[in-house]
């Protein structure tokens, strides 16, 4: 593979992510906190599209770009949310550890070996 396809490839892994990583309009925009998933799933067809401009551009630069069928586009798309997944989840289920009441808790301590009932 060329150098462009791995840019391309490392852009899209990238840009899929951001919406997760930012409580930020388009990176630029007011910050929303929490921001509505609905700008969140905005942001990611606006971040596809360019990302798949860049690529489109990058085939053209090295030579013919190549008529694409909806396959093409429908698996470019699927691609870019399989590239999402890790931003999904590091803002929808992980758990934050901070914010259980057990883990809150303190932890009882144990009494000195030499006391203990075995």
């Amino acid at each position: 593979m060329t150098v462009s396809v791995w840019v391309t490839l490392l852009l899209a892994l990238l840009a899929a992510n951001v919406p997760f990583m930012t409580e930020r309009i388009f990176l630029l925009g007011p910050k929303r906190s929490p921001k509505p998933k609905v700008w969140r799933v905005v942001e990611l067809l606006l971040l596809w599209g360019l990302t798949l401009g860049l690529g489109m551009a990058l085939e053209a630069r090295i030579g013919q770009r190549h008529v694409q069928g909806w396959e093409f586009y429908a698996a470019f798309g699927f691609l870019f949310l399989t590239f999402a997944f890790p931003g999904f989840i590091w803002r929808y289920l992980r758990k934050s550890r901070l914010a259980t009441k057990e883990l809150d808790e303190p932890v009882p301590e144990l009494p000195p070996r030499h006391e203990r009932r075995e």
